[in-house]
């Protein structure tokens, strides 16, 4: 451990002397991984700060113990028994710290959201999950650019993707992957029966231009008129873009744009973080096989979270935590979820053997 860390600390000041280089700030990819591996770096070197001080103050605090008369005695045990659970706390830390983070901390997020089972009524939840997340990243003070959108019939979403751009982006928003379930009563119901729809949720690491190289020969690219609900044509040149990537047949398009080229460059963001994806995904895949793809097949009993609005209600299934304040969690404020889906996290993490691997 001793060694390591002191490894660990000699990286951090090399790292720390390579951002004041000119030419690697001229260098956009280089900075970003320098800076990535910066802050990982800069946790595990103030956790073991944090840990060397607090075995000092533990000494410190058993010697005084030993000293002390008779009637101080009480008040030294606390303090050696304080500074025992601050020295477990600073522990705790530093072994989380040493283990090799996600990959895509620090990373853009590109969310796609589709309505699944249900018709127009999922079609219209995706719509309120899409306005959730726009309010939740006000709440992050985060970046939102909107990609592309297909507007159903009745206002809903067929599917809609826009990037976040933030800090913690991928962090707090890796968890919202999944089917999402919602029990209400629709606006077309005459009856007042409960019907229950899903939405399905995508959320992929945005892709930098060197992570994900695409060789133009493998892109199909065709352009179109753009059509609105019902399929009318919104305008009249071939704006709209469909890219399709002929090695894995994944195929993007967009068409919310006035400008084909600036369709184009959205469809490029889009196809780069599904490739990165991808990969990342056949990788994990290779070392095991139980790992499922984070939407499913979209139905409604392999949902993550489900969303009651008779009673307020939002369970996420994976925690089993439920909170009866739906109407909040919608206008944005799923900071406690979030908190509780990263706790989650960490506890798992620290509950499982470390492993040594790369933490670039």
């Amino acid at each position: 451990m001793t060694d390591r860390l002191q490894s660990l600390r000699d990286e951090y000041a090399e790292v720390l002397d390579a951002l004041g280089d000119p030419s690697v700030a001229a260098d956009q990819r280089r900075f970003r991984q320098l800076s990535r591996r910066f802050r990982v770096l800069e946790g595990v070197v103030r956790a073991a700060d944090a840990r060397q001080q607090a075995r000092e103050d533990l000494e410190a605090a058993m010697e005084l113990l030993t000293e002390s008369s008779a009637g101080d005695r009480e008040v030294a045990r606390e303090e050696v028994e304080q500074a025992q659970a601050d020295l477990e706390l600073c522990e705790q830390e530093l072994e989380l710290r040493l283990i090799p983070p996600d990959p895509n901390d620090g990373k853009d997020v590109v969310v796609e959201i589709r309505g699944a089972e249900g018709g127009e009524e999922a079609n219209l939840f995706a719509r309120d999950l899409y306005e959730m997340y726009l309010r939740f990243a006000e709440r992050m003070a985060w970046k939102v650019e909107p990609l592309g959108s297909q507007v159903s019939d009745k206002g809903g979403f067929d599917e809609v993707s826009f990037a976040l751009r933030g800090d913690a982006a991928w962090r707090r928003m890796k968890h919202e992957a999944g089917i999402h379930r919602v029990q209400r009563v629709p606006a077309t119901e005459s009856q007042g029966r409960v019907h229950t729809s899903s939405a399905t949720v995508a959320v992929l690491p945005e892709a930098d231009e060197v992570e994900v190289d695409i060789n133009p020969a493998d892109l199909k690219i065709d352009v179109y008129r753009s059509t609105g609900p019902g399929g009318q044509s919104v305008n009249t040149t071939d704006s709209a873009v469909r890219i399709t990537h002929l090695p894995t047949g994944t195929v993007v398009a967009m068409q919310d744009e006035k400008s084909q080229l600036q369709n184009k460059a959205k469809a490029l963001t889009v196809l780069r973080a599904r490739l990165l994806r991808h990969e990342q995904d056949r990788q994990a895949a290779e070392a095991s096989q139980a790992r499922r793809a984070q939407v499913g097949g979209g139905g409604r009993s392999e949902k993550i979270r489900t969303y009651n609005f008779k009673e307020n209600r939002i369970t996420d299934h994976r925690i089993r935590v439920t909170l009866h304040k739906l109407d909040r969690v919608l206008a944005g404020e799923l900071d406690e979820l979030s908190d509780a889906l990263l706790e989650h996290e960490r506890s798992a993490t620290l509950g499982a053997p470390a492993t040594e691997g790369d933490e670039s």
